[in-house]
């Protein structure tokens, strides 16, 4: 490899994290124009094996935007990215492929909270798979996976009492 290809390739390792990333600050912040602008016209997500639905970004979005109410807090972990570029139409690295890790601890949202310091109370973990494309605009997801392993639910009733 050159200096240049693998310069390049460095670039696009970074801005394929940075999209990752943006992807976790985005559903934590509950910023869903942020969420749709990070997709391909035809991206899809598929949130079904925790619980939720599949389609376009867009009506996942809004999905997303009513479901998440439900938590006064959400922080949105994502680690473990190993990261593969592909081919399209003979040109390499105009496509790439992330699989990572992820823990989401979040905290449900009670009456008149405004979501002030408080520890989780609902965490789940498990794997995304990302199909990223390399757009006029930079890279884009145009699959986003979840692969829900596990989850903890809040134990709402209290611990009993031993004499």
């Amino acid at each position: 490899m050159t200096q240049r290809v693998e310069l390049a390739a460095v670039m696009d390792r970074l801005a394929v994290d940075g999209l990752i990333t943006d992807y976790a600050v985005a559903v934590d912040d509950g910023d869903w124009p942020a969420y749709r602008d990070l997709f391909t016209s035809d991206g899809r997500a598929d949130y079904r094996s925790a619980g939720g639905i599949e389609g376009d970004a867009g009506n996942v979005a809004t999905w997303l935007e009513e479901s998440m109410r439900v938590f006064a807090m959400r922080q949105h972990l994502i680690v473990n990215r190993r990261l593969r570029f592909g081919v399209l139409e003979q040109d390499t690295g105009d496509t790439a492929h992330v699989r990572a890790d992820y823990v989401n601890p979040m905290r449900l949202a009670e009456e008149g909270d405004g979501a002030g310091p408080g520890a989780p109370d609902f965490v789940c973990g498990g794997r995304y798979d990302f199909g990223l494309l390399r757009t006029d605009d930079g890279w884009r997801l145009r699959e986003v996976i979840v692969r829900e392993k596990w989850r903890r639910l809040p134990d709402r009733a209290p611990a009993p009492v031993i004499d």
